[in-house]
Parts: structure tokens; sequence; C-alpha cells
């Protein structure tokens, strides 16, 4: 992977996807069975969880790894951005999570007390696919639209 790779998407290519839910008198179950539901093989499963108030996560893209984030607990906000176009996504639903392209800069903020993230991801981590900085970011997906 060349540090000029990175892969161009738009937001609109983001989407919420509704997960299956089981009601039960004795509680509810979700299940996220990798290609039945994702786009991708699921290969990388994290959690976020005790952020502080006003605290953010994210503030990168990955270059080729796509990610499903879910509140599984509490609520936060999910700002999504193509180098053109931004839209926030709030998550509060533990059935309902939000698809992210690569290629898509993300910022989570605004996390309610008690929230916890899981996030599903397409790729094992590799510190190569990520794109930390707002600016290169920016260039990258410049000279891919200019391509």
């Amino acid at each position: 992977m060349t540090k000029e790779s990175h892969t161009i998407s738009s937001i609109d290519n983001c989407r919420l996807i509704e997960l299956d839910r089981h009601h039960h008198e004795n509680g509810n179950l979700t299940v996220v069975e990798g290609c039945n539901q994702l786009p991708y093989e699921l290969n990388r499963a994290y959690y976020l969880y005790d952020i502080p108030g006003g605290e953010e996560r994210g503030g990168h893209s990955h270059r080729e790894c796509a990610e499903f984030l879910v509140a599984i607990s509490g609520s936060f906000d999910v700002t999504i951005d193509d180098g053109i176009n931004q839209r926030v996504v709030s998550l509060n639903r533990p059935y309902r999570g939000l698809l992210i392209e690569p290629g898509i800069w993300r910022v989570l903020h605004n996390f309610s007390s008690g929230a916890v993230c899981l996030v599903l991801s397409s790729h094992h981590f590799s510190e190569q696919d990520y794109v930390r900085n707002y600016d290169e970011f920016l260039e990258l997906t410049a000279i891919k639209r200019e391509k």
C-alpha cells in the first residue's frame, strides 16, 4: 500500500443498517452474522467505552478498511466527511448501526454517559491503513478526484 493509495468514496455510500431484532419476554437479542448483514467479511471487532465528557474519538479515515459502528449502550454522534460533503449521524439504538466506507473521514463525538461503541471492521489493524491528518486526507481525496 503506497502513501498515495486511498479509496475515494462519498458520504452517500455510508448508510444506516438495521439489524434483526429478536424480542423475548426476558430481553432482546440482536445478532450480526457477517456477510448476511454487512457487505464484507468481519475481521476485527473492538469497542470504545468510558469516553470522558466532551472528548472525541476517530479523527481519521481508512485507505481500505470499512467499518460498521453501533451504539450498543447510550448514544453518540458520528460526523462523516468525504472531503466535499459532511453529515452528522446520531447512533442510539443497539440494533441500528452506521456502515462507513473506506475513504471517509469520521469523528465520533457527543458521547452520553455510559456510551459503548462497537466497531466491526473489514480488515485487521494496520497503521498503514490510517490517514490521521485531515489536511493529508483532503490532499489524497483531491488527487484521486483529479485523475
